[in-house]
């Protein structure tokens, strides 16, 4: 089993920055062949893709709507993936959740579907 935990979510005013982490652990955890992305829910809404990148951080994608702004990486050492998100919106908030697909790709995740493993989620709020 795989176990997802994210952190770094809060209170940001729009235009601010913040730096989600979501760090795995497991006694069947292969990380650095393990896809990652993250993905959103705000209120009244759909869960949504955000960013998606490959076992080796060679591979990104991302939404339209955070593109430019959002940057994915990874850490396979420290079992961790990383969300930076810069110039911030009201409309960026939502419960960020990061995801883990055990299939071992050279191409990022880009949907909820595929993914095998789920954080709990770390709230972020954007005031205007």
């Amino acid at each position: 089993q795989v176990q997802l935990v994210e952190s770094g979510g809060g209170l940001v005013q729009a235009g601010g920055s913040l730096r989600l982490s979501c760090a795995a652990s497991g006694r069947t955890l292969t990380f650095n062949r393990f896809g990652m992305g993250w993905f959103r829910q705000g209120p009244g809404k759909e869960r949504e893709f955000v960013a998606g990148i490959n076992w080796s951080g060679g591979n990104t994608y991302y939404a339209d709507s955070v593109n430019a702004r959002f940057t994915i990486s990874r850490d396979n050492d420290k079992n961790t993936a990383y969300l930076q998100m810069n110039s911030l919106k009201p409309e960026d908030t939502a419960v960020y959740y990061c995801a883990a697909d055990s299939d071992y790709s050279p191409n990022a995740p880009r949907a909820a579907r595929g993914m095998d493993y789920w954080g709990k989620g770390t709230q972020v709020t954007v005031s205007s």
